[in-house]
């Protein structure tokens, strides 16, 4: 009588690192494009993307080969592994990271004396924020977006070029890939409710914004202020808020480095409560911004 031996299927995914098993799982029962997932381990973990692949395909019940490598984009890129970053002229905190949506949270971006002079600078250029029309991408003033802003040119003074070379050099982008600043001032019940910053290529309007400079792969927002009660920036899509703290910066990722958007990367200004609440925004595009 032949007697049944016992065998084990090896698994991919049991291979690799248990962070990565968790979120590989979890990405694939969110629903997450498969072939940008795998991007991303290439990219983050430096996994080959023959292995990537497969535990992927293994996590989404798929035969191995039914998951695509798509063509990988240039993407800004922090250095993972560092807890500090040399990031030009200022040593820079990572505070916290997560790689779905990727967000990091950066501490000691700005000194106290950056944030005052920026917030001076522009005090007397402040105007009231709009938002883009989806018909014809113009500004519009709307009742989403409470707070005054004022628009910067890269390099209008020595302290923004300074500023913005910084961040540059923070996520190992072009300053010429880059919007200008815009500084904001949030005063008390002000808010920018759940929006997503990158554009919409099937919207009229913000199609419009995609000619200069691509898509905004990346979004820095810097507190100059700290807020003695509300205005976090809120992701009500996975539950997690910021709270404003002078000098800190918090960075997502729009897009993963297939050029797919990221709808976790909804976000929000929330109401000011006590103080006010000043910030000034970079937005990262894939190509030159003109």
């Amino acid at each position: 009588m032949m007697m049944n031996t016992p065998h084990t299927t090896l698994s991919v995914l049991a291979s690799l690192p248990p962070d990565w098993q968790t979120w590989v799982k979890e990405n694939v029962a969110r629903g997450c494009e498969p072939g940008g997932m795998v991007a991303i381990m290439v990219r983050d973990g430096h996994f080959s993307s023959q292995l990537a692949q497969l535990a992927v395909a293994e996590a989404s019940g798929q035969q191995p080969g039914a998951v695509a490598m798509p063509a990988m984009r240039p993407h800004p890129r922090i250095e993972m592994n560092s807890n500090v970053i040399q990031a030009a002229d200022r040593p820079v905190n990572v505070l916290l990271r997560m790689r779905a949506p990727e967000i990091i949270l950066f501490g000691n971006v700005l000194s106290d004396e950056e944030c005052d002079a920026l917030i001076a600078y522009t005090q007397q250029r402040l105007e009231r924020s709009g938002v883009v029309g989806d018909g014809d991408g113009a500004t519009q003033i709307h009742t989403h977006r409470t707070s005054r802003g004022a628009m910067l040119q890269r390099g209008e003074t020595e302290l923004v070029s300074r500023i913005e070379n910084r961040l540059a050099a923070l996520v190992h982008w072009p300053v010429e890939n880059g919007e200008g600043l815009q500084v904001l001032s949030y005063e008390k019940s002000n808010e920018y409710r759940p929006h997503f910053d990158w554009f919409d290529p099937n919207v009229a309007g913000p199609r419009k914004h995609l000619e200069r400079g691509g898509q905004r792969v990346a979004t820095i927002i810097t507190y100059l202020s700290d807020v003695e009660e509300g205005g976090g920036t809120s992701f009500p899509k996975i539950g997690l808020q910021v709270q404003p703290k002078k000098g800190c910066a918090v960075y997502f990722a729009n897009t993963n480095a297939a050029g797919e958007v990221d709808h976790n990367t909804l976000h929000a200004g929330e109401p000011v409560e006590r103080g006010i609440k000043y910030v000034a925004t970079k937005w990262l595009r894939e190509s030159e911004y003109k």
